[in-house]
């Protein structure tokens, strides 16, 4: 009797564990959930890189500029890699489910200041994709208001990403 309540105990846990796993990726990027006007079957586990190679081209196109318009659209300025397929997914991550606005930025640094252990890889390319985003807007903003909002989002999500690597 007492082996078939741990039993049923450490079943209840793995599944407990397991959904607020989901859930937590839910709560860093609630876009990804949310239906978009795109074609695309789900964004939830919408990931640019699943190998080396992907982790390389991500960082060429990084390297070879990108570019956020005011309207939240995303471009690539090498033409070459921009026609490529992998651009299409990185293009839907960049304008659909990376957070545009302060508040929203502002409430991902806190709810991955919050959370235990390590980011997924999702939610680690996300919130690095989501750094490059406020490094632009950052750059761009008219008013030093804003640059210091943008200056100090930067430095919180970079220490969430350096906290993420290095424990």
């Amino acid at each position: 009797m007492m082996v078939q309540r741990l039993l049923l105990v450490c079943f209840l846990y793995c599944c407990v564990r397991i959904g607020t796993a989901k859930c937590r990726s839910r709560a860093l990027f609630p876009a990804a959930n949310s239906r978009l006007k795109r074609s695309l079957p789900s964004v939830d586990n919408l990931v640019f890189s699943h190998s080396f190679k992907d982790a390389h081209l991500l960082f060429e196109i990084l390297l070879s500029g990108i570019h956020f318009d005011p309207s939240g659209e995303f471009s690539v300025d090498d033409g070459e890699l921009a026609s490529l397929r992998q651009t299409r997914k990185l293009e839907v991550i960049c304008e659909d489910i990376v957070p545009k606005n302060l508040s929203e930025i502002l409430r991902l640094i806190s709810h991955i200041s919050q959370t235990e252990g390590h980011l997924h890889q999702e939610e680690f390319e996300r919130t690095l994709l989501t750094l490059v985003y406020t490094t632009q807007r950052m750059a761009n903003s008219n008013s030093t208001h804003q640059r210091e909002a943008w200056a100090q989002s930067f430095v919180h999500l970079y220490k969430a990403l350096k906290q993420d690597l290095m424990t």
